[in-house]
């Protein structure tokens, strides 16, 4: 079994594209995921699957969650050992800046090389970002709703989909990883 955190984009506790987090681990349970849990009700779970389905589980949830929802909802995922490698690898953490304006970008797949090559900040006031493999690091020291650096930017400049999420929401989704225990 794999333990694997659940990212989803665009998704709403109420209002346009509700989305209640009970409905959500009992899609993520009719595919397979076991101990699954949520984190408050931000659109984020985590649980166990079986090794063989992990790296298929994101596209059959986007799928599951349309047909249940009628809205597209994308998904991100990412391993606990993915987890732990984007906490102990991010710049900003290192360079001491203040925690509350570190984001990171789960990104649905590598950037092409193209894509990675030619990716330019907007004018974002002091924003910083670095790309590391599928994750976009981002330091926001203005707050995330100023910058310029939007999943809609991300997605269009490196063509995969996006989803951020803050420095305390990545730290409490790998302490959840930590705390579901594998087989």
């Amino acid at each position: 079994m794999t333990r694997i955190a659940i990212l989803l984009r665009g998704v709403n506790v109420g209002g346009k594209h509700k989305l209640p987090m009970a409905e959500l681990r009992q899609c993520c349970e009719s595919l397979g995921l076991s101990d699954c849990r949520t984190h408050l009700n931000s659109g984020n779970a985590v649980g166990r699957i079986a090794a063989a389905k992990a790296n298929s589980f994101a596209a059959a949830l986007t799928r599951k969650l349309e047909h249940t929802f009628g809205f597209p909802v994308p998904v991100v995922t990412r391993t606990a050992a993915e987890m732990q490698r984007i906490i102990a690898h991010n710049p900003f953490v290192a360079e001491g800046v203040a925690v509350d304006t570190l984001h990171v970008a789960f990104l649905s797949a590598p950037p092409s090389a193209a894509a990675a090559w030619c990716l330019e900040a907007p004018p974002s006031l002091d924003d910083r970002f670095l790309l590391q493999g599928s994750e976009v690091f981002l330091h926001l020291p203005n707050g995330v709703a100023r910058t310029k650096l939007t999943n809609g930017w991300m997605d269009r400049s490196l063509e995969v989909i996006s989803t951020q999420r803050n420095w305390a929401t990545v730290l409490a989704l790998a302490n959840m990883l930590g705390e579901t225990t594998s087989d």
